[in-house]
């Protein structure tokens, strides 16, 4: 993905505002089935036909053109889990190389805090320009002192931790941040700063003009030329999508993606089944991802929580039926599939969960649900899968929602 501006479609745009999209709005060039769509998604995802191993995790980083960042790791961290999805067991060292540190990436907020291509950076000026516009950063402010003293010791000391800026913090309470990491984080919501690397997990701060390529960081796009191409880039991971599928790629505003629908490259179609009760609905589409049938080998992995392929949770739903959640933050006893349950992809289809965890060299399966038997022998490869790409030789399953297939699910993982 570049940050040229895509070739115009024709036709007006009078998409409406309803959650799938379905209000009246140019006439659909197709219709597409519902397993139709749910392969295009899952190509357009990198899950279906042969991986493109050539680009190795940069590649996969490019063709989603966000990956999101999240503080747990159980299995791993769930930037190291997209691309391990997609291409398998890759090393993680090389995951992480080939997101830190290396120039080709940098995060900023996209659907939340994301990994973004480093060809991105144009882009996300309309942005950038309204964290100015509005000067505040989750409602702190900060004195103009304390935020040049930051930039200048950036230019004079090179990239640097808020930790080595001065501290991250006031107290131990997480958001009681010092004026040194309110200025820094404000910076880098403006663009003069910015993150392409992490240390412990901890953000790397360098000035924007010294860690961005000069011929990208010279780059001033209109907010209109941003949002066009953010809005076909999505429509291109996501292969087909109804308007609020959209604008949630990106964390989009309804007046944002509305004025440049039409004229992003992407094309009106209708999808059966994802409407209200069962109905067709109105959605947009990738011309590439119609211009050939989606084919090829279907991934049978875990997916985190996290992956762009589910995030959206009633995209999820709506292409896939499983209605998920994220149980991190609920407390114990109400979880009914655990702390970090991970959808099992496979033949296209998310048929089960996973709620994984490590302990020493075994990877153990706290809690574990499948739609059905016939998919015991996915799941076995999937732990397996799973459990030596984190450096594990042995797998422990703890709960199974039907213990009747304990037997033959041990005698796959022997």
């Amino acid at each position: 993905m570049t940050a040229s501006t895509p070739r115009p479609a024709a036709g007006p745009s009078r998409t409406g505002s309803s959650r799938t999209g379905a209000a009246a709005g140019p006439a659909p060039v197709t219709t597409l089935g519902a397993d139709e769509a749910r392969r295009i998604a899952l190509r357009a995802q990198g899950l279906l036909g042969a991986p493109d191993r050539r680009g190795g995790v940069r590649g996969v980083l490019r063709h989603l053109g966000s990956v999101q960042l999240d503080t747990i790791s159980v299995l791993a961290r769930s930037h190291e889990l997209v691309p391990y999805a997609r291409l398998g067991a890759v090393g993680r060292p090389a995951v992480e190389a080939a997101y830190w540190g290396s120039g080709a990436s940098f995060e900023y907020w996209s659907h939340a805090a994301c990994i973004l291509p480093v060809e991105e950076w144009p882009l996300f000026a309309f942005r950038r320009r309204r964290y100015r516009a509005n000067a505040h950063v989750w409602g702190k402010q900060v004195d103009e002192a304390t935020y040049r003293s930051v930039l200048d010791k950036l230019r004079a000391e090179g990239p640097l931790t808020s930790t080595e800026l001065g501290g991250a913090k006031k107290t131990a309470d997480w958001w009681d941040w010092s004026d040194t990491k309110i200025a820094v984080e404000r910076a880098l919501g403006f663009g003069d700063v910015v993150c392409t690397e992490r240390r412990s997990w901890k953000r790397v701060y360098a000035l924007a003009e010294q860690a961005i390529p000069a011929e990208l960081f010279g780059t001033d796009p209109t907010d209109e030329e941003c949002l066009r191409t953010l809005v076909a880039q999505s429509g291109a991971a996501l292969g087909v999508a109804t308007r609020t599928d959209l604008l949630d790629y990106h964390r989009l505003r309804p007046e944002q993606l509305d004025p440049v629908l039409a004229d992003s490259g992407l094309v009106p179609v209708q999808v059966a089944g994802w409407g209200p009760d069962g109905t067709p609905a109105a959605a947009w589409a990738d011309p590439a991802a119609l211009a050939t049938a989606p084919r090829g080998r279907h991934r049978t992995t875990l997916l985190s929580p996290f992956d762009s392929l589910i995030w959206d949770r009633p995209r999820t739903e709506r292409i896939f039926g499983m209605l998920h959640r994220l149980e991190a933050y609920t407390p114990r006893h109400k979880r009914v599939h655990g702390y970090f349950a991970m959808p099992l992809l496979t033949g296209g289809r998310l048929v089960g969960r996973v709620d994984p965890a490590r302990e020493g060299r075994t990877l153990v399966a706290r809690q574990v649900s499948l739609d059905s038997p016939g998919h015991l022998g996915a799941l076995a490869d999937a732990l397996r899968e799973a459990a030596g790409w984190v450096g594990c030789d042995a797998v422990r399953v703890e709960a199974l929602h039907d213990e009747t297939l304990r037997p033959a699910l041990e005698k796959l993982l022997a």
